[in-house]
């Protein structure tokens, strides 16, 4: 099969072919051969009847729309084994097809190639790294959480305070008629939580066991129920009872046994170092965003929209793939939540088009600046994939499925590319911060040194 090359509108090319009769009638007998099993003719058995005999009787054209079901796809993968060079990044179109009078067809794809990228600056941009500091009220409160985790619920007859559990009986209305879902019996609500709608929780602050309250809110303009949307309520509450919660004393016992520490000192400072890593991986991850937004900014892509279409398509695949393995179906999805595939869709574009413009940023970058990986660096990924396979190293190597090392070697690829980037474009602030802690602390020197002399 031939075929010719053109170039079309940006990022699609058009490739016209040509397939002989010889080619296009193997095509029809392929074509026959996968659907004989349909025809039942007279005079012989079910998918047993001669491939003549079909056509005589339904026409020479009875396999041929089969038949170019088949040629496309031969002609699309000569197409993609002879141009190693052109990567394609969406499905091809039939932009028509064309019987010869010699026997053969004539058919044109329109492919969409990877766009042109355009780099901008990305490199000495000066973005600055932050890291948030670790203070003591940070180290306490994470303390008070384990605390309040372990702490006992127990009856009291005094108010009711923030952070207590009242149990309550509560009818509400709306314009003195109750509405559908405003009452409940025996109701634990932790004041506080935020569990109830803004102002509700607050107004049970010093109630006790056996007191009536009526509360009155207004349901939010954003609130899920159409018919409450904005609408003033009352809601008359019995308070059955009121829970507080008895912290444990933060002690050494304590300490020991929640945590692998020792002491309340050890424990705090466990935590302050757990706080501090914490905060330098989001330092980086912040760093890491700000430096690949600023780049993918500068640079100038025209994404075609055959591609943006494509990548929506695998995002909308994915999400319904999650909702199969948590046990429910797509079309349920959307007919719960009232929504069409289109929805879904636009939802998605968004997010697919940062995406792409990321991916093919990156990859223009890793282009230019000519980074490879070695074969060391190949064999120490895939020997940290095969750990934490636990699995021998030769072994995982053995089960690798088809792309899975292209993935792993662009992983390696996009890691060193990010190193270089997180490098080129740190801000000076950093080193000039340095510049004068130590500056500083050597002024300090001085300082002390010359009140010593005096």
């Amino acid at each position: 099969m031939k075929y010719t090359t053109s170039k079309s509108a940006n990022s699609e090319i058009k490739v016209s072919f040509t397939a002989d009769a010889t080619e296009f009638d193997a095509a029809c007998e392929k074509a026959y051969q996968k659907v004989k099993g349909k025809f039942n003719i007279g005079g012989f058995r079910k998918g047993k009847a001669p491939r003549k005999v079909i056509e005589g009787l339904y026409g020479k054209g009875v396999f041929y729309e089969d038949a170019m079901d088949i040629i496309i796809p031969e002609g699309y993968e000569k197409f993609l084994a002879d141009e190693k060079d052109i990567d394609v990044v969406a499905r091809p179109e039939v932009e028509k097809f064309d019987f010869s009078d010699d026997g053969g067809v004539t058919f044109t794809l329109k492919i969409t190639v990877k766009p042109d990228v355009k780099l901008g600056e990305y490199k000495g941009l000066n973005i600055a790294r932050k890291v948030d500091k670790v203070t003591k009220a940070a180290v306490d409160a994470e303390i008070d959480l384990e605390r309040d985790k372990q702490a006992r619920i127990v009856d009291t007859d005094q108010p009711a305070k923030m952070k207590d559990i009242v149990n309550i009986d509560f009818k509400g209305s709306v314009d003195g008629v109750e509405f559908e879902g405003g009452s409940m019996e025996n109701y634990d609500l932790e004041l506080g939580s935020g569990s109830f709608i803004p102002g509700f929780e607050e107004q049970l602050v010093g109630v006790k066991k056996g007191d009536e309250k009526v509360v009155k809110v207004k349901f939010p303009e954003d609130y899920h129920a159409e018919n409450l949307k904005g609408k003033d309520a009352e809601f008359v509450c019995k308070i059955n009872g009121v829970k507080t919660k008895e912290m444990p004393k933060l002690d050494d016992e304590f300490v020991k046994d929640i945590s692998e520490f020792n002491t309340v000192d050890e424990y705090k400072k466990g935590i302050e170092k757990r706080l501090k890593a914490q905060a330098e991986e989001k330092a980086d991850r912040e760093f890491e965003n700000a430096v690949i937004e600023k780049i993918v900014k500068n640079a100038k892509i025209d994404i075609p929209k055959a591609m943006l279409d494509t990548e929506v398509e695998d995002m909308v695949e994915e999400f319904a793939y999650r909702l199969r393995y948590q046990g429910l179906k797509f079309e349920d999805y959307l007919k719960y939540m009232n929504l069409t595939v289109d929805d879904i869709k636009k939802d998605y574009a968004p997010q697919a088009e940062k995406a792409i413009r990321i991916r093919l940023v990156m990859e223009a970058i890793i282009k230019a600046e000519k980074i490879k990986h070695t074969q060391k660096e190949l064999d120490k990924k895939l020997a940290e994939y095969a750990e934490k396979s636990s699995t021998d190293v030769e072994k995982f190597k053995l089960n690798l499925k088809e792309g899975q090392l292209d993935y792993i070697v662009k992983q390696i690829l996009s890691d060193k590319l990010l190193d270089m980037l997180k490098k080129e474009n740190m801000e000076t602030f950093d080193k000039i911060v340095e510049f004068v802690k130590n500056d500083f602390k050597q002024r300090l020197t001085e300082e002390e040194i010359m009140k010593t002399m005096s």
